[in-house]
């Protein structure tokens, strides 16, 4: 037979219907004609009952995908101009527009601000801004610089002071009492150069004693009290030019250094720490014109040194809550001036001078708790005043002592006092004294 070749033509659209039933018949034909195979290697054709021809269905390759070049980096976006009808920012002077941004990232630490202090914190107006102060600074008096920050009483919550205090440039004064500040006080605050008082007090700072203080000589005010500073206090702190140094109420510990009196230092405060040792006998060589001096609640041990007599200025002395012992000196009585000495809760014994009884501007002399014996009648008629209070000690005939057996028990050890023939003399003209003054030539430092 002649071949007929006949030629059909389809449109494009029929020919893809067309490519589409003829693949869903070899399907179904693979599947039908028995596709599925007996398991042992046999295909489906042989055992399905039919010799029909077998179908094999593969997919069309899938092109690869090609590779794309990586995206490279977006330089970061120009910075938007100021919204319509907002003016730029136009400080009083440079120097404020310095510390503008370090305010406002200052600002962005703060957790807790339940005062709304921080929503003042707002324009170029910095010194208007609550807390901050301005004046001119010392190296230009036409200027115009953040002089002052004060935040106490604020109750501010921050992590941190490092980047805002350490960073403003003509800072003088920088108050931030009980607020909720913390961390450790950065190194660079040693670099501030007008920086004359620092109170940081009443806050969660911690770590050690901020040495980077040492080499501030513009700085006469220190207060870093109740806080959580810990371990010793280097003893070039004591010859430091300060006029207050407050340092109670932290977690110091270390012996009481010798070097205590190389200062001027008019307010001393090293209550509710842990520094142990004598109170040192210079204590009067430059604290002189010392006015207040707290040694309460420490670990120091020994004798009080006669030398206390010569701190003519001092208004309140305060070593209660220690193990110091032996008898109370009479050159105690050389304080004029003394308002409050408290020497309670300690190991002192013996007599109760009637010289130091008779301070015309005492108006507490606390001796309680301690293990006196005798009292004179110049101290009796301040018990009945209630200047004085000698209540649990060993006093016979006194209401509230303590019981005889805790007296003789303490008595029945022996107690002793370097320099103890320096205990009954004073050292200035005193008008319940029969004896003119009584100078001691130089003594050896105490142990």
């Amino acid at each position: 037979m002649r071949s007929m070749a006949i030629k059909i033509l389809f449109p494009s659209f029929h020919i893809n219907i067309l490519a589409c039933l003829i693949i869903n018949i070899i399907v179904t034909l693979d599947l039908v004609g028995g596709g599925g195979g007996d398991g042992k290697g046999n295909d489906g054709g042989s055992n399905g009952g039919g010799g029909g021809p077998t179908f094999t269905f593969q997919s069309p390759a899938v092109p690869p995908i090609p590779q794309m070049p990586l995206p490279l980096p977006q330089a970061p976006p120009l910075p938007l101009p100021p919204p319509i009808g907002q003016k730029p920012l136009v400080f009083a002077d440079q120097r404020l527009a310095v510390v503008y941004p370090i305010i406002q990232k200052f600002k962005t630490t703060i957790v807790s601000d339940p005062l709304g202090i921080t929503k003042t914190w707002v324009g170029s107006d910095i010194c208007n801004y609550r807390g901050f102060y301005c004046d001119n600074p010392p190296d230009n008096k036409t200027a115009t610089a953040l002089a002052s920050v004060d935040f106490n009483g604020f109750q501010l919550a921050a992590p941190t002071l490092d980047g805002f205090l350490d960073q403003l440039p003509d800072i003088a004064l920088f108050h931030a009492n009980s607020n909720t500040f913390s961390g450790v006080i950065s190194t660079n605050i040693s670099k501030l150069p007008y920086l004359y008082e620092l109170d940081i007090s009443n806050n969660n700072f911690s770590g050690p004693f901020p040495t980077a203080i040492l080499s501030m000589n513009t700085l006469s005010f220190l207060d870093i009290r109740f806080n959580l500073f810990t371990g010793s206090v280097p003893s070039q702190l004591f010859t430091q030019n300060l006029d207050a140094l407050f340092i109670n109420d932290n977690s110091f510990m270390q012996r009481l250094p010798d070097n205590l009196g190389n200062s001027h230092i008019l307010f001393l405060t090293l209550a509710d720490n842990k520094f142990t040792g004598p109170i040192p006998r210079t204590i009067s060589k430059a604290f002189s014109s010392l006015s207040e001096v707290l040694f309460l609640n420490n670990l120091l041990t020994g004798c009080l040194p006669y030398e206390i007599g010569f701190l003519k200025d001092t208004v309140v002395f305060d070593a209660g809550n220690n193990r110091l012992t032996g008898p109370i000196p009479f050159s105690l009585g050389c304080l004029d001036k003394a308002e409050v000495l408290n020497f309670a809760g300690n190991l002192f014994y013996g007599m109760v001078p009637e010289v130091v009884c008779a301070l015309g501007n005492l108006g507490n002399l606390s001796l309680s708790d301690n293990y006196f014996t005798q009292v004179g009648p110049i101290c009796r008629s301040l018990i009945g005043k209630g200047v004085l209070d000698v209540r649990k000690n060993c006093v016979p005939g006194l209401p509230f002592q303590r019981p005889v057996p805790e007296c003789v028990a303490f008595f029945a050890r022996p107690r002793y006092c370097s320099y103890a023939a320096t205990y009954t003399l004073i050292p200035c003209m005193h008008p319940h004294s029969s004896f003119p003054p009584s100078v001691l030539p130089s003594l050896p430092p105490s142990a």
